[in-house]
C-alpha cells in the first residue's frame, strides 16, 4: 500500500517506526488513516527483519482521535454494527494480533481513539509534556478503540470509570504513577530515549516475546489451571528453539546472547 498519512522508517537493529503524519490535524483519524495504520502494522508483523514496532506522531501530537472535520469513515449500517473491528477497531486487531512488541511513543496529546491506540500497544512511553485524554464524554460519545477493555485492565475498574466519566486530561507523571505508561522522558531527549529503548528491546528473543504477549493477553479470560498449561506449552516450545541454545551458550561463555528468532 502507498501510505499518504504515514511515515515509515526501519533501523538496522530492526526497529520499525510508524509515524502518523497529519501534523496539521494533530494526527487525527480520517478514513484514509484508519485504513493505512493497520495495513502498516500487518506489513511490519510480516517482515522478518522487524523486531519491534514503534507507533508515534509527527509534529506536536500523538493522535487527537477522530477528525471531526472528516468523519466520513464512520458507518452506522447494520453490517458495520455487527463488525467488532469496524473503523478504528482494526487498529486494535492489528496491534494485538502482532506477535512483535509494539511501543506507543506518546510525543504529544493522545485523545479519544488516539488514547485507545496507545492503550492497545504493549508498552507506552510518554514525553513529559504529553497528555492522554479519553475525552469522549466531552462530545457526548461513548468510548471506542478498545478503551473500555484495556483501561480497566491497566489501572483498575474504579479508576478507569472516573477517567472515562470525567474525560479529564492525564498528564505524564500521573500516567506513570498509575501504571499507564512505562517511562516519562523530557521532551528534548524523548526521541533518543525511545530509540534506545526500542533498540534494546529489538535485541531480545522474538519467540519468547511472542509467547509472552499471547499469554498476557489471554490471562484475564482463562482459569489458573488453563494458564499454567498454556505457559508450559509455550516454554517447552521456547526450549526447543535455537535462541535458547544460544542463550545457554552465552551464559556459559559469559557474554551477551545474540538472538536470531529461530
Amino acid at each position: 500500500m502507498d501510505f499518504v498519512h504515514l511515515c515509515i522508517e526501519t533501523t538496522d537493529e530492526g526497529v520499525r517506526t510508524i509515524r502518523l503524519d497529519r501534523a496539521d490535524r494533530l494526527n487525527a483519524v480520517n478514513p484514509r488513516l484508519s485504513v493505512e495504520l493497520p495495513a502498516a502494522v500487518h506489513e511490519a508483523a510480516a517482515d522478518r527483519a522487524v523486531r519491534v514496532i514503534v507507533i508515534t506522531g509527527n509534529g506536536r501530537g500523538f493522535c487527537a482521535g477522530l477528525d471531526l472535520h472528516d468523519p466520513a469513515g464512520l458507518d452506522d449500517s447494520p453490517e458495520a454494527q455487527r463488525d467488532p473491528y469496524a473503523w478504528v477497531g482494526r487498529w486494535v486487531q492489528a496491534i494485538v494480533g502482532c506477535e512483535k512488541p509494539v511501543i506507543a511513543a506518546i510525543n504529544g496529546p493522545a485523545a479519544g481513539a488516539g488514547f485507545g491506540l496507545a492503550l492497545a500497544c504493549d508498552l507506552r512511553i510518554m514525553a513529559a509534556s504529553a497528555t492522554c485524554t479519553a475525552g469522549y464524554v466531552r462530545r457526548g460519545l461513548s468510548p471506542d478503540a478498545g478503551t473500555t477493555w484495556f483501561l480497566p485492565r491497566l489501572v483498575g475498574h474504579a479508576r478507569a470509570t472516573e477517567i472515562l466519566f470525567t474525560g479529564r486530561d492525564l498528564f505524564a507523571q500521573e500516567a506513570q504513577q498509575i501504571g499507564l505508561c512505562t517511562a516519562v522522558y523530557d521532551d528534548a531527549t524523548f526521541a533518543d530515549a525511545v530509540a534506545a529503548f526500542a533498540a534494546q528491546l529489538a535485541s531480545g528473543p522474538p519467540l519468547a516475546f511472542a509467547k509472552t504477549k499471547q499469554l498476557l493477553l489471554a490471562s484475564a479470560d482463562v482459569t489458573l489451571d488453563a494458564q499454567l498449561r498454556d505457559e508450559l506449552t509455550a516454554i517447552t516450545q521456547c526450549f526447543a528453539s535455537e535462541d535458547v541454545r544460544e542463550a545457554l551458550a552465552a551464559f556459559r561463555e559469559k557474554r551477551m546472547p545474540v538472538f536470531r528468532g529461530r
